[in-house]
């Protein structure tokens, strides 16, 4: 009796022991080509163990991975902790499953192979936390099917980085129109005049945390990397689903795609060097090669119907932004009382700024004024600036306004949450498969024109 009774304590202690250990997430970072993996770790978490272990080839996209984590150790202000463990080789995937030196893969590089890393990783019994986007093709979203069925088999999570839901005007957007005081409801829109559209900006060549960025040639070859409309508009067809029907299960059946167009942003051979540091372009991209520059096919749009409203989405790539500018975000959702609108434009400085634009007059103004009263709670400092009889912008203090990079610290304590919670929103699955449903329909449909 007296040894069952300590047999039973021991297996109590035990598995209090275990269940805290399943509350510390211990990273492991899996072929990290693409500078949003180092961003994850720009910051330090209090439920993230500090030490990470790297799993890549060797090669210049690791180098660069490595040189930001140190930089962010070194730096002066709030400089991070983090320790890596690298394992660099040709096997480092199958290394990484044999070994489980932590519970999360972290995979952020090649689109063309990341489907791959995340049903290898949930049928190993790891959680997934992935940059965008998951799939690139259909075989793809087949893939990603299986990858649901099997992290639930497995109680595991497999959650992609939508940073976008953290931009604060985004934010604020949202948060109006639940208002039906301020906004009434969404209208259904047309494919001229959509209920919600989102068109997104961006630059091949950047800076990154104060550096010029480089790029590896494969982010160009759409082939790896995938098409701009089935990338970036990852975010955007994210954020319809997220700001139309918030908290509300999609499924494909509520998605019909109307019409899909790409077409390329063409490189002179110094611009491809400015991006990538290379003189020539590799094999891969030769295929892409008219004369001498490069036509890579990374813009697109799209025009759909989600559960019965019309949406519009479109995706720019550009080469440089011009001086004083970066990557812009254009939005608007119609309302019956009023359309809440994001500009980024030369009169807004280049900095995302919301207006809400009353069709109902002045006689919006008091229940504007209310609600912006009762959203302090969530952003705090945020006022309504009158600027006509039916316009108003919204003034949101600089403290809110704490740029792309640092939204990655945002997801990953979102992600933290759900981790130590053991479960995602019942919604955030089905809406991932949506969602990666609707941007391959426009890719079916945007390469047969």
């Amino acid at each position: 009796m007296k040894l069952t009774y300590l047999l039973l304590i021991a297996f109590t202690i035990l598995s209090c022991s275990s269940n805290e250990d399943n509350k510390i997430v211990k990273l492991m970072t899996l072929d990290p080509g693409h500078f949003h993996a180092a961003l994850i770790q720009k910051t330090s978490y209090e439920n993230i163990d500090s030490t990470v272990d790297v799993y890549a080839p060797e090669g210049p996209e690791v180098s660069t991975f490595l040189k930001s984590i140190d930089a962010y150790n070194n730096r002066d202000n709030n400089p991070t902790n983090w320790s890596i463990n690298t394992h660099l080789g040709d096997n480092y995937l199958e290394l990484m499953i044999s070994e489980k030196s932590g519970n999360v893969m972290v995979v952020s590089g090649k689109n063309s192979k990341k489907i791959d890393y995340i049903l290898a990783a949930v049928k190993a019994g790891l959680n997934v936390y992935a940059d965008k986007p998951l799939v690139t093709n259909p075989v793809g979203l087949k893939k990603l099917k299986e990858v649901f069925r099997v992290a639930k088999e497995n109680n595991v999570l497999v959650y992609d980085i939508m940073t976008e839901r953290f931009e604060v005007t985004t934010g604020i957007q949202k948060a109006l129109s639940m208002v039906s005081s301020v906004f009434g409801e969404l209208v259904d829109g047309t494919l001229e005049n959509p209920a919600i559209s989102k068109e997104s900006i961006h630059h091949l060549f950047k800076y990154v945390s104060g550096k010029p960025l480089v790029r590896p040639a494969w982010f160009l070859d759409t082939e790896q990397q995938g098409e701009g409309i089935i990338d970036v508009t990852t975010h955007l067809v994210d954020l319809v689903q997220w700001e139309a029907f918030p908290n509300q299960i999609i499924q494909k059946t509520d998605i019909d795609m109307v019409s899909a167009k790409r077409w390329p942003t063409i490189l002179s051979k110094d611009q491809f060097k400015k991006i990538t540091g290379l003189d020539s372009y590799p094999n891969y991209l030769k295929k892409d090669k008219i004369e001498n520059d490069l036509h890579i096919y990374c813009n697109g749009e799209m025009n759909y119907t989600i559960k019965g409203k019309h949406a519009k989405v479109s995706v720019i790539w550009n080469f440089r932004a011009p001086e004083g500018t970066g990557d812009t975000h254009q939005s608007i959702m119609r309302g019956t009382k009023s359309d809440l609108v994001i500009k980024q434009g030369a009169e807004e400085n280049f900095k995302p700024t919301l207006y809400v634009n009353s069709k109902i007059g002045s006689g919006l103004e008091t229940d504007l004024n209310l609600t912006i009263t009762e959203l302090q709670s969530e952003f705090p400092g945020i006022k309504a600036e009158k600027i006509s009889g039916s316009v108003w912008k919204i003034l949101i203090p600089n403290v809110l306004k704490i740029g792309h990079e640092a939204h990655f610290g945002q997801v990953t304590n979102n992600f933290l949450k759900y981790f130590k919670e053991g479960m995602l929103p019942e919604w955030e699955i089905p809406n991932m498969m949506a969602k990666y449903y609707t941007t391959i329909e426009a890719y079916k449909l945007a390469i047969k024109n």
